[in-house]
């Protein structure tokens, strides 16, 4: 393990028997881990900071991407395989047991997390995981995303992009696909790009929870939705979760990266949020 620290964030490493992951400590108080995929670390600092006032603030790069890196590339990373990450940090950290926001694949990873190791959390919130398999039309957004994967591997980052947006129902100006999915992106955004396409991907959308481990378990679930993501895939098979779990979705603040738009505002829902448990 390294361990350096600045501006009050401790910044660290911790082997894994497949690797080494990279995490983040901010604050003191109660702790509160901050769980993406394919997203890193650095998308959750703003969030951090202010959640730092008065909480001990886990966040980390997933494995295969970013800083986390592992000792053969070529490996898928399942839900299941990042939830025993989480667990490690958290017991690495001996300050739980935690409560675990998770944001899209991030969401599938919390969920992972309290159905096979509910000791180490005692609130989740999935914040709008991608579940195909959760909604009606899962044949054909099974077929979509496989050729997604195709014309990415084809070698066309720019129309994998345009379908993974059409997909998840997102529309964006036409700059903001340029910016998003042209040009040259950097070595590390080429290698993240492509292990979420090849390892991550499929793996997380197809997972399917265990519904009634997770209703009769100990961990408070729950099941976030941004209030501007209305009509896309992620607030259908959150609110397809949410009917399966019996339990009411939680709006928050945003789309479906709430917490990068407006950081303030959601850290202000998070904490009612957490206040309810």
């Amino acid at each position: 393990m390294s361990t350096t620290s600045a501006d009050n964030v401790t910044v660290a490493t911790l082997e894994i028997p497949d690797g080494v992951l990279h995490y983040e400590v901010r604050g003191q108080g109660p702790l509160v881990a901050l769980v993406a995929a394919p997203m890193d670390a650095g998308a959750f600092a703003p969030l951090a900071d202010l959640l730092a006032a008065d909480h001990t603030v886990l966040t980390t790069d997933p494995r295969g991407i970013g800083r986390s890196r592992l000792h053969d590339p070529e490996r898928d990373s399942t839900p299941q395989l990042r939830a025993d990450d989480v667990l490690r940090l958290l017991a690495h950290l001996d300050a739980g047991p935690a409560a675990v926001l998770g944001s899209s694949g991030g969401a599938v990873t919390v969920l992972a997390l309290a159905q096979a190791h509910p000791e180490g959390v005692h609130t989740v919130i999935a914040h709008e995981p991608p579940l195909i398999d959760l909604v009606d039309d899962r044949d054909e957004l099974r077929a979509r995303e496989d050729d997604m994967i195709a014309t990415y591997r084809a070698g066309d980052r720019l129309g994998a992009g345009r379908k993974f947006l059409a997909s998840a129902n997102i529309e964006l100006p036409e700059e903001a696909v340029q910016a998003m999915f042209g040009g040259e992106p950097d070595p590390q955004a080429v290698a993240d790009e492509r292990f979420q396409y090849l390892h991550m991907l499929s793996g997380t959308t197809r997972f399917q929870p265990n519904v009634a481990a997770l209703r009769a378990g100990p961990t408070r679930v729950v099941v976030g939705i941004g209030e501007q993501s209305t009509g896309q895939l992620c607030d259908r098979t959150s609110r397809a979760l949410a009917t399966a779990l019996g339990v009411a979705p939680t709006m928050f603040p945003g789309g479906h990266i709430g917490f990068v738009e407006d950081p303030a505002a959601f850290a202000a829902r998070l904490r009612e949020v957490l206040a309810q448990g």
